[in-house]
Parts: C-alpha cells; structure tokens; sequence
C-alpha cells in the first residue's frame, strides 16, 4: 500500500494487500474490480483529487459537466438540447409579451388632445398622461422580469446557469418590445384618422407611448434603450441573486432519492446535510 494511497482505499485493505470486504486483490495499477464501483457510476468518472466529498462546500461532480445526466434516477431527457431549451424560453417570454402590452395599454391612461387648423395638440399644456404611460410600463415590465426569473428557476431546475441567465434576459428584452409594440397600437389608427379628418374644436385621446424609451438603428442593427432594458435588467438581476444565494456549486438539483444507488455524503440536498460554503 502506498503512502499516497487515499484513505478510503487504506481502509479496504488488508495486511496482504486484498479487499477487507470482499478479500480481491487490486488490478495491477490500484484499481479495484468492477464491481467494486458503485451501480450504475459512469464508467472512467475520476475522483475529484485533493478535497474529500465530505468536506463542507465540497463538489462531488465539479469539473465533471454532463455527470448529473448519467446518474441513476437523473433525467436525461432534460440534460441535452440546451441551446433549443434557450431559444425556446427566449420565444415563450417573447410571446407573453402581447398580454404585457394590452395590461399596459388598459392600465396607463390615454392623453387628451384637441383639434386646431394648425392640427392636433394637448388639450393641457403640461399633461401628466405621458408621466403615467412610461411609469406603468416601467413598472409592469421590471416586475415581469423578476417574475420571469423566479418562474424560469424553479421550472427549470436542469438548465440554471450562464444559458439560464441569457435565455431570461434575452426573453424580458423581447417582451418588452413586442408590449411596447402591442401597447402603442391599440387605438393608434383612429387617433391617426382622426387628426387628419377631425374639424377643428374636436376632442379626442392619443393612444399611450413611451417617451422615456425606444429602439435606434446603426444600420441593419437595432439597438432598444430606456424603459426598455427594465425587463431585461430585472430578469437578470434576480436570476444572478437566486443564483449567489444557492446552497449548491452545481446550482442544480441532486439525483432523485429512489436511485439505484444512494447518493455519497455531502451529495444530497436534505435539510440535515451540510451546505456550501
């Protein structure tokens, strides 16, 4: 036995170099038979060298990617496709933003404008409408960001990480624009007809906007600022805290608890077990 030998590997053997539970003797290199290896362990998976996976903090399958998805119990239909899995997020969160739209333009009110032969203006000089359009709509896509991250986190427990984060904040960009969009229109016809045929001295309301946020081009390339960058910021701002505040390195979730083989200390995620630190 060498002295660079690890200790569970001291504790199974005897005196005469053989297994103390099963009494074989180690292939020529130190490696044990196989089926000394735990059932269903991914064949040629090497130990992590250096920290014990009892020790506090301590990652059993750190550096090892994909190892989850070969474990008894691990799903592994959930641990493959991940860029179809992003762009799929990116598309749903994207879609939801047609209902985003009709919320904001129902709860942001229109503005009043008048009729003149030079055209139409605001039936105020200083109207607050404008105020309140961009308030709600600030509020109501920052709050569907967050909510998005915290919905994407718990759903898809098998995809947190980098493709997690980019898949929200990319889904709360989206969002934000189609409701921009969506929002804008809703009555913008009308109002344009009206403005062009209306005699003078008629009242009527401009449809809500954004005056706080919009999309500039450079070229073929759009660039969206102002309000709508809230959804985005908000998504991955409460994507990246669920993430820091996560007692796992991995981030994800542990083998099922009726796995062929029951997981190593330090492995499972039971109230009782010790957590990273």
């Amino acid at each position: 036995m060498s002295p660079d030998t690890p200790e569970p590997e001291r504790a199974r053997e005897r005196t005469d170099g053989t297994d103390a539970r099963t009494g074989d003797a180690p292939r020529p290199g130190g490696a044990w038979p196989e089926r000394e290896q735990p059932p269903g362990w991914p064949g040629g998976l090497p130990v992590p060298a250096g920290t014990p996976v009892t020790a506090p903090g301590a990652d059993p399958l750190a550096g090892h990617p994909g190892v989850v998805a070969e474990l008894p119990g691990a799903d592994a239909s959930r641990s493959g496709r991940p860029l179809v899995t992003t762009l799929g997020v990116v598309a749903l969160l994207t879609t939801l933003g047609v209902p985003l739209g009709l919320l904001w333009a129902w709860a942001a009110p229109a503005t009043p404008v008048r009729q003149t032969p030079a055209g139409a203006v605001y039936a105020t000089t200083q109207p607050e409408q404008p105020i309140a359009a961009d308030g709600w709509f600030s509020l109501l896509t920052l709050g569907f960001g967050v909510l998005a991250a915290i919905a994407l986190w718990v759903l898809l427990r098998r995809r947190r990480g980098p493709a997690g984060l980019l898949a929200v904040t990319l889904g709360g960009l989206g969002a934000a624009v189609v409701a921009w969009q969506v929002g804008r229109r809703i009555g913008l016809s009308a109002f344009q007809r009206l403005v062009e045929t209306a005699p003078p001295g008629t009242a009527f309301t401009k449809p809500v906007d954004l005056r706080a946020g919009g999309v500039d081009w450079y070229g073929p390339l759009p660039l969206p600022h102002g309000n709508l960058l809230l959804a985005a910021f908000g998504a991955a701002v409460t994507y990246t805290l669920l993430a820091g505040w996560s007692r796992w390195p991995s981030l994800r979730p542990e083998p099922e608890p009726d796995a062929a083989w029951p997981p190593p200390p330090g492995f499972s995620s039971a109230p009782g077990d010790q957590p990273a630190r």
